[in-house]
């Protein structure tokens, strides 16, 4: 923890005093004089401790911890106080207060007050650390958010996992099309049973025949050598087919028997051996375009196609990313043994404004390396990969002064307003005026 502190008081003697003292004490101390003010630092830096007085020149001090708390839930609050009224602590306490303190400010008192907070403070970090560790592996199969999207998505799964039906989805890649397909599996009436998953564009045709439907084969001493594959190995699970627009056309036919006639025949074998088991295929592509042009058969798409589920990209989820990226760092700190327990409010709004074109398999990666990078307890901006930052785009190919400039200007601009959508707020970040920003985006031709 950084023991950082803002320091909110309009009093310029008391507030130089106070400052020293803390400075001195060892805490990080940033000061301000009015709301306006510490609003604006709020917005910049995660502190832990808001100490703020009730009495400011342009407001309230209780009612802005409130709305500090709204920027970062996690910052703890002490009011100071001219009169120790009951009421006063009430007040105080509801507004997420930990404690208060009464003018003249004793430094003892304070320094106590922040000591015990600072040490509550981190056993609560821990806690959640430790809770965190320990749902981590067992929400390993749930899929993570709360918006309307994936409740949604939910709903849908657990509608069609009650039946035994074969199931298509649909989703780009790095959607977790494959934890759709175990969440398929662990809410339905087979959770019981085995979860086999098969890639069918990874492996050599022969390889990936014998993987689905085993083989059949005679050894050098005469005895009958049978390897089961993944169809007879699941029993009465579900097989989950990756990528299934890539499976050879001469595989097709058999995987289609095996949804017909629940019938398989192994590699080398003659007679048919009886399966039960339940198939999920999913796709990165149009399927009904790989059938018009060949290179699928129709037949197997209409038993794939009649229960399909389309999983959604990330940005059309964005709301969950604050959720994915709590669920990211438990899984990675713990995985690295480190001591990461969340990620800044400013590394999420980063994150909030990225383009995503890997979806939630991109975001996992990006905060694994930023856990790997992170020396703090709080992933910080600097930890995130460079491309998330704008920062390695490379430069035009020339040595025209005006054009690197353009260029360097035009990724500036791109940056700070997938930070900041608020154009308002980005052009105040931008130092220039609303107008002025307008027209940069006119003139530069950005893509918003």
């Amino acid at each position: 923890m950084t023991r950082s502190i803002l320091l909110v008081e309009d009093e310029e003697i008391i507030r130089k005093s106070l400052s020293e003292y803390l400075s001195g004490e060892g805490y990080f101390l940033t000061s301000a004089g009015t709301v306006e003010e510490a609003l604006e630092l709020a917005r910049k830096q995660d502190f832990d401790v808001a100490i703020c007085d009730v009495q400011l020149p342009d407001g309230d001090g209780v009612q802005l911890l409130t709305r500090m708390r709204q920027i970062n839930s996690g910052m703890f609050g002490l009011i100071i106080t001219a009169y120790a009224t009951v009421e006063n602590a009430v007040e105080a306490f509801k507004a997420g207060a930990f404690d208060y303190l009464v003018k003249p400010v004793i430094f003892e008192d304070l320094h106590n007050k922040l000591e015990r907070m600072f040490e509550y403070k981190n056993l609560a970090r821990e806690n959640i650390q430790l809770r965190r560790e320990l749902t981590v592996r067992e929400d390993f199969d749930k899929i993570v958010g709360s918006s309307k999207t994936i409740k949604d998505l939910q709903t849908m799964i657990h509608k069609v996992a009650a039946t035994n039906s074969n199931i298509l989805l649909d989703g780009e890649t790095g959607t977790g099309k494959e934890l759709a397909a175990r969440a398929v599996h662990l809410a339905g009436p087979k959770k019981n049973e085995r979860f086999l998953a098969a890639n069918c564009g990874s492996r050599p045709i022969e390889f990936l025949e014998t993987q689905l439907f085993g083989s059949v084969s005679v050894g050098a001493n005469g005895e009958t050598q049978v390897q089961p594959g993944i169809f007879r190995n699941v029993g009465e699970g579900t097989v989950f087919l990756d990528e299934i627009s890539e499976l050879p056309t001469g595989i097709q036919a058999e995987l289609l028997r095996a949804i017909e006639y629940q019938e398989i025949i192994p590699v080398g074998g003659s007679e048919a051996v009886q399966v039960k088991a339940r198939i999920i295929a999913s796709t990165t592509k149009d399927l009904m375009r790989e059938v018009a042009d060949g290179r699928f058969q129709e037949d197997l798409f209409y038993r794939l196609d009649g229960v399909k589920i389309r999983i959604p990209p990330l940005r059309e989820r964005l709301d969950d990313i604050p959720e994915l990226v709590e669920f990211f760092v438990s899984k990675h700190s713990q995985a690295m043994g480190k001591r990461v327990s969340a990620a800044s409010s400013e590394t999420v709004r980063i994150l909030m404004s990225a383009q995503w074109k890997g979806n939630v398999r991109q975001l996992d990666n990006a905060i694994e390396r930023a856990v790997m990078m992170c020396e703090e307890d709080q992933i910080q901006p600097n930890d995130l990969p460079p491309d998330l930052l704008g920062v390695s785009q490379p430069l035009p190919d020339t040595d025209d002064l005006r054009s690197a400039l353009r260029h360097y200007e035009r990724l500036h601009i791109q940056r700070v307003l997938r930070q900041w959508p608020d154009k308002r707020e980005a052009a105040k970040r931008l130092k220039m005026g609303l107008s002025s920003l307008y027209r940069k985006i006119e003139e530069l031709g950005l893509d918003l």
